[in-house]
């Protein structure tokens, strides 16, 4: 298929979206999850950009969710939303350097860790729904790419921010948390609910025999 072709067919699958109030979202076992996304250079104008953006953003917040991806719609472009509202719990929010995190638009985004700090928490994500895992990630990442309006980002992330932002970029190179979880940590249901909701995974990985680095 030639880059025009491609071109047209995912102008195409973008104008069918957003016609809907909320996206229907990608589970894992899609390849669109799988085969990383290509990098936006204009394959959308102003105004396709805006309104695939638009539905983004009503869709994570109707799952509700921190962030989504753009290949978590079906569209292999390197986009994604980010929002955190932040905890209501003070411990939770301690425990994890949660705060608010304002609305923002990553577009061909990359990171790289800060420093050699860790942390461990449990995710989970739109695209395993059920599902929550403990990962290690950077607990501070330096941030790059551009946002909606082409302005270079470059800054540091630190906290479950940066969290959010290792995790919504990992979409789009083909990397789903669970490939980073420490396996024993997986749990759905009410395990998943009660587990997740403990400010700190300390009592999952002595219950469930996982060590935190």
């Amino acid at each position: 298929m030639s880059a025009a072709e491609s071109g047209s067919r995912l102008r195409d699958a973008v104008a069918e979206l957003v016609e809907l109030d909320v996206a229907p979202i990608v589970q894992a076992g899609d390849p669109v999850l799988r085969h990383g996304a290509l990098p936006f250079d204009g394959q959308l104008d102003d105004a396709e950009l805006t309104r695939l953006i638009e539905l983004m953003t009503r869709t994570m917040r109707a799952a509700p969710g921190v962030g989504l991806a753009a290949p978590q719609i079906g569209l292999p472009l390197a986009i994604a939303v980010i929002e955190d509202p932040g905890p209501t719990d003070p411990e939770v929010a301690e425990a994890r350097e949660r705060d608010q995190y304002p609305f923002r638009v990553l577009v061909n985004p990359a990171y790289e860790a800060v420093g050699d700090e860790r942390a461990w928490f449990y995710e989970g994500c739109l695209s395993v729904q059920g599902w929550a895992g403990v990962v290690g990630r950077a607990r501070a990442v330096h941030l790059t790419g551009l946002d909606e309006y082409g302005v270079v980002l470059d800054e540091e992330v630190t906290g479950w921010p940066a969290r959010i932002v290792q995790h919504e970029t990992d979409h789009l190179l083909g990397v789903l948390y669970i490939d980073r979880a420490e396996t024993r940590s997986l749990a759905t249901g009410a395990a998943a609910a009660h587990w997740a909701n403990d400010p700190h995974p300390h009592a999952a990985a002595r219950a469930l025999g996982f060590e935190l680095d």
